[in-house]
């Protein structure tokens, strides 16, 4: 392998000269730069980068820590945080818990400095006493506990209403909601602004309308439209706590030959690419997640360099993208 001292030979400059052109410094000439630009791609000189994080006090490495990497959000996600990760020359350790209390425990115990800087959670059953940080962390979403850590995220429960004022704007009456879920704090933020839209529009609260969902999959909405078509009056819309529930309960509804959107509207959230060309498309919530990513990792970059900030909450962008399930086309 090329080392600094060839590629200084080739351009006949220092070894110091690459090393700061190398390391991105800005204080080097032009004809200088431009010379070891050259000898370094001519050598494929690949910088070490661990001796590099080593001399740095620091590992090169963050941990994504997430339930589920089947679910389309956290997949998108992922893809995004590795993005945003590279810009700040950081590599993603992912670490998928399932959402269970043991394997989110596991993967806290884990994190510790000697494997990597900083973290980023999606936590679903920890409880407060679970949350013994041993490196800078933020969490993404919020959580069921209230805990002592930074955060990035939507406003879930603004989101929620959103999605149903347009179902209400459609002159949908009874509007059912999946998704219910005791220990998932966006699932109690997005039942909060179901219920406020409801009441702005002086709709009430039918319990029987609101169906729990143990996991967030095709199979639980489908099981939950079910349960919705076999009430004496079914709804005439329903908003799903994320998409892949929608696409379930869309299936059933098909299976049922009840028409979406004529008979029954539908509003997912997460905006996944399956959203725009399931048949017909999904109505859903879409959070900027490029933003939530940038956002996370930004925050790890300032609190790993001072980890005694003050905690912060940052909100991103979100917005409705009406499709075929809530507007015939």
């Amino acid at each position: 392998m090329a080392t600094l001292k060839d590629v200084a030979r080739l351009a006949g400059v220092s070894v110091k000269t690459v090393s700061n052109v190398v390391n991105g410094y800005s204080f080097v000439k032009p004809d200088n730069r431009r010379r070891v630009e050259e000898a370094l791609e001519a050598t494929g000189y690949r910088p070490n980068l661990g001796a590099r994080n080593l001399r740095r006090g620091r590992t090169g490495f963050i941990a994504l820590v997430l339930p589920e990497l089947s679910i389309p959000y956290f997949a998108e996600l992922t893809g995004l945080v590795i993005a945003a990760a590279q810009e700040h020359e950081w590599n993603v350790l992912i670490e998928q818990t399932f959402g269970t209390l043991s394997g989110e425990r596991s993967a806290l115990a884990s994190l510790g400095p000697h494997l990597v800087d900083a973290a980023i959670l999606s936590p679903e059953a920890l409880q407060v006493d679970d949350f013994q940080l041993t490196v800078p962390s933020v969490m993404l979403g919020e959580h069921a506990v209230d805990v002592p850590i930074s955060r990035v995220g939507i406003d879930n429960v603004a989101a929620a209403q959103a999605a149903v004022r347009h179902l209400i704007s459609l002159g949908r009456k009874r509007i059912a909601a999946i998704g219910a879920h005791p220990h998932r704090g966006t699932a109690a933020l997005r039942l909060e602004g179901y219920r406020a839209a409801l009441a702005e529009a002086g709709l009430p609260f039918v319990e029987e309308l609101v169906v729990p969902a143990l996991n967030y999959h095709r199979a639980d909405g489908a099981a939950a439209m079910k349960s919705l078509l076999d009430l004496r009056t079914p709804p005439d819309a329903v908003f799903c706590f994320n998409d892949l529930l929608a696409i379930g309960a869309m299936r059933t509804a098909a299976e049922r030959f009840v028409r979406v959107p004529h008979d029954l509207a539908v509003v997912g959230f997460d905006n996944n690419e399956e959203s725009v060309y399931s048949s017909p498309s999904l109505t859903s919530i879409a959070p900027d997640k490029a933003a939530i990513a940038s956002a996370a990792v930004d925050l790890l970059q300032r609190r790993a360099g001072q980890p005694d900030l003050a905690l912060e909450d940052v909100q991103t962008p979100f917005s409705l993208q009406v499709r075929e399930s809530t507007v015939a086309r």
